[in-house]
């Protein structure tokens, strides 16, 4: 193992820089399970992270990236072995404690997950945190009484990595999905992924500002908040939830009570960073097994290098992709 290893640093001294650069071990935070970095994946929470003004990142230098894949070098924890296989989602990897864009990675073994019978290491960056979200969001939506046989389910932003793979997990579950996006040259990609139909955004917020209108859909998962999810609560059925994981379209939702109390309508919020461990492996295995579809590799939008990062910062914070940016770290692996 050599002394030193590549990975993506974000500096703010005097001036603000992103860039590979070489890292030492003894650069890493504290952790028990020391990990060769095989795959991670691009998320809006990393290209916020690679702009000074995004307001993830807690102290500099630093390095981003909330997923990680990988085998395990060395763990003091005796859950965890050399050469097992693993990944890692949420808690504080990638925001305040260093994350996937290196080689490789020092991660308390809380945080981490055995890869799943069922799933790669190139699979779980596929799925990734946006993957687990779209899961941990059907799931919520499932425990409150959403199922195939009771219409239809919009999925909003469906474009992008939360959206799709929702799409592709609920198509593969026998849901008709509606998948909304401000993209609609992007249809045929939606059906490829299950789509039963494609609607625009504009669609969706149609009549926005009316407290009821009328019914639409059984359940939604939404990953853009804002008026948009105002909305969509206005047009849920009667006893019919709203799964919520992003804040794209704003944190402000200019609604009233009258979804809830007339309607009896559920909003669930999804919290994917903080979700107990054993809920999030009891999930993977889902994820590796009645949850995939039979192409995962359809919600790839591009597979890129640590030095290819900066451009696909740039991408995913301009909504400029079709799905998910996959990232190889390790070339060897």
């Amino acid at each position: 193992m050599t002394a030193t290893f590549q990975a993506l640093v974000v500096e703010k001294n005097d001036t603000f820089s992103v860039g590979v650069k070489k890292v030492s071990f003894e650069q890493l935070p504290a952790g028990e399970v020391l990990i060769k970095v095989a795959y991670s994946s691009v998320n809006y929470k990393d290209g916020l992270a690679s702009i000074p003004e995004g307001k993830i990142v807690r102290s500099y230098p630093f390095i981003p990236g909330i997923d990680l894949s990988g085998y395990v070098v060395s763990s003091s924890d005796p859950r965890f072995q050399e050469g097992q296989q693993v990944l890692v989602t949420g808690y504080e990897v990638g925001v305040s404690h260093y994350g996937g864009f290196s080689e490789y990675a020092r991660i308390p073994a809380d945080w981490i997950v055995p890869l799943p019978a069922g799933l790669t290491l190139k699979e779980a960056m596929i799925y990734g945190t946006a993957g687990f979200t779209a899961a941990l969001s059907i799931m919520r939506l499932e425990d409150n009484g959403v199922s195939p046989d009771k219409g239809k389910i919009l999925v909003t932003g469906a474009t992008g990595g939360v959206g799709g793979a929702a799409v592709s997990m609920l198509h593969k579950k026998g849901y008709q999905v509606v998948a909304s996006t401000g993209k609609l040259d992007a249809t045929d990609y939606l059906k490829s992924l299950g789509a039963s139909d494609v609607i625009s955004r504009e669609d969706v917020v149609e009549n926005s500002g009316k407290p009821l209108n009328k019914q639409q859909w059984q359940a939604a998962v939404d990953s853009v908040g804002g008026n948009m999810l105002a909305t969509i609560l206005s047009k849920i059925e009667y006893g019919g939830s709203v799964a919520v994981s992003g804040l794209t379209g704003g944190t402000e939702v200019p609604t009233t009570v009258l979804p809830f109390i007339l309607r009896r309508v559920n909003l669930l919020g999804i919290d994917s960073v903080y979700c107990s461990a054993e809920r999030r492996t009891n999930l993977w295995k889902l994820m590796a097994q009645d949850l995939k579809p039979e192409r995962l590799e359809t919600l790839v939008d591009r597979e890129v290098s640590l030095q290819e990062l900066p451009e696909a910062f740039s991408d995913i914070l301009k909504s400029k992709t079709l799905g998910r940016i996959l990232v190889h770290v390790s070339q060897d692996l």
